[in-house]
């Protein structure tokens, strides 16, 4: 019984073996992604993206932007709440719980590796030009997940103020990103408010 209800949460009706192999892939996806990429949650995004949204077609590219936008607006790694969202919309709670570990897995198992040798890992100089050309990388990675999600924002005067408000906040004045998230959240509440009105009285 509760079985079948947890699968009623998902977007589609699966059989008990469908839903099985859900399970396992939404694991080794969020597996791989957490053991493949560097440079912490927003270099993740893009991965997350062409995993679920282009391979997999779990979601859509709408869902990844909401997804995205709460996984930073709630506390935790971007990375892993993204995953829990997008493992509960695909196969709820169990969905959920599989990403989440799948995402974390990898990094758990590095670091309690690397802690017991830091010290000395640290001081290898191959090591040193590898982490030198990955942040490089990531950095690549960062500005695809910028430009991609650029293209699917809504566009409208109000959206860059937004923007370039939230902007000049965080970069320049340093102002906490809790207040420029709440600000904004108020912002997009207000204008909607007033858009609907205005729609109301045509």
């Amino acid at each position: 019984m509760n079985d079948n209800k947890e699968k009623n949460t998902v977007s589609e009706k699966l059989t008990k073996s469908e839903y099985v192999k859900r399970l396992i892939t939404l694991f080794t996806t969020f597996f791989k992604i957490g053991a493949f990429t560097f440079g912490g949650g927003y270099a993740m995004i893009p991965l997350i993206q062409r995993e679920t949204v282009e391979k997999h077609k779990w979601i859509t590219e709408e869902d990844i932007l909401d997804i995205i936008a709460i996984a930073e607006s709630t506390p935790g790694p971007i990375a892993i709440n993204s995953a829990t969202f997008v493992g509960y919309k695909t196969a709820g709670f169990f969905g959920a719980m599989l990403a989440t570990l799948g995402v974390v897995l990898p990094s758990f198992c590095i670091i309690l590796l690397i802690s017991y040798v830091l010290r000395e890992f640290r001081e290898i100089k191959a090591v040193q030009y590898a982490f030198e050309g990955i942040r490089a990388g990531v950095l690549a990675l960062l500005i695809k997940a910028l430009v991609s999600m650029y293209k699917k924002c809504p566009k409208s005067p109000a959206a860059y103020i937004v923007m370039g408000a939230s902007f000049i906040l965080t970069a320049f004045l340093n102002v906490n990103f809790i207040f420029v998230i709440i600000g904004c959240a108020l912002f997009g509440l207000i204008t909607s408010a007033m858009a609907a009105k205005k729609e109301g009285n045509k």
